[in-house]
């Protein structure tokens, strides 16, 4: 059960970041940028929890991935660069601007001070059975709005009509145009929202696990996030299956002890995982037809 609970707790960042990349990637960018979003998302959700508390933390982080976000759709959406060399650009950017601000604001290049999480909640009468325990105590608040997020998330593109514009441009961005959709509108607004849940994810990382900002925290979740897209077929119940999976894996590799296994080679079993389930998935994953592409109104794609 500890360990369940632990995969649970390390799924949720990965399942934010996921959920962005879902939306990014359905309405046709490829947002190889989730992981600098993450990196935006620790730094200002340490300054906001350290200013004003959690809340606010939870919500400068969301802005602070958003206004990544903002900068990969401009560059990507509206001048049509290569999505991949921007999004490594941008993560760049982003580990690069965070040491600066954190220099300027903490006074010291890796790290805050301390800052106040989310006040934890049991679930009442399941709380009581010691069996559960490690399950239904504890439990951050961002756990069941992550959960509420990705059935909103299916729902919303799967039963609305924003999510089936923003499908159609994903599929079709010339054809999407003919029948009246803004494809640029479109296409910025599923980056954004990439973003503002990517820097959320951030801030889980900062107010639920480290209760502070640290310098490299978000150690490559973006990618594995990249990777639950994929494994779960561009959809956000899809996505939640595979950030459980890699959940599930990077809680084993904290809590393995073995003194004839390296400790480099348990640490990197989370990556490794991923790498082997998206060898054996990739040729079998369908994504959108135009995701990558970019778009001109009234010229060639």
């Amino acid at each position: 059960m500890p360990l369940l609970a632990s995969a649970i707790r390390l799924t949720v960042p990965i399942l934010l970041a996921a959920l962005g990349g879902v939306f990014s990637e359905r309405g046709g960018v490829v947002n190889i940028a989730l992981e600098g979003m993450m990196i935006t998302g620790t730094f200002f959700g340490a300054l906001g929890a350290y200013q004003h508390g959690p809340l606010a933390g939870a919500l400068y982080a969301t802005l602070g991935g958003a206004g990544l976000a903002l900068i990969h759709a401009v560059v990507t959406v509206t001048f049509g660069v290569d999505q991949i060399i921007a999004g490594v650009a941008l993560n760049l950017l982003a580990a690069g601007v965070t040491r600066f601000l954190t220099i300027q604001i903490f006074g010291v290049a890796t790290q805050s001070p301390g800052v106040s999480g989310f006040v934890p909640f049991n679930i009442p009468g399941l709380d009581r059975v010691q069996a559960l325990a490690p399950l239904v105590t504890g439990i951050s608040p961002l756990v069941p709005v992550t959960l509420l997020l990705v059935l909103l998330g299916q729902w919303v593109l799967r039963r609305t009509a924003f999510g089936l514009r923003l499908r159609a441009v994903g599929e079709n961005p010339r054809a999407s145009e003919t029948l009246g959709i803004n494809v640029y509108r479109m296409r910025y607004t599923g980056v954004l929202l990439s973003g503002a849940l990517a820097g959320l994810a951030g801030a889980y990382l900062v107010l639920e696990q480290a209760h502070s900002y640290l310098e490299g925290m978000t150690q490559g979740l973006g990618f594995i996030a990249l990777a639950a897209v994929i494994f779960g077929n561009w959809w956000p119940a899809g996505a939640l299956g595979a950030a459980v999976l890699f959940g599930f894996f990077e809680a084993v590799s904290l809590r393995v002890v073995a003194s004839t296994i390296p400790y480099q080679v348990i640490q990197s079993l989370p990556y490794v995982v991923t790498i082997l389930v998206l060898a054996g998935f990739v040729r079998r994953a369908t994504p959108p037809a135009a995701d990558g592409i970019p778009y001109r109104r009234g010229g060639e794609e």
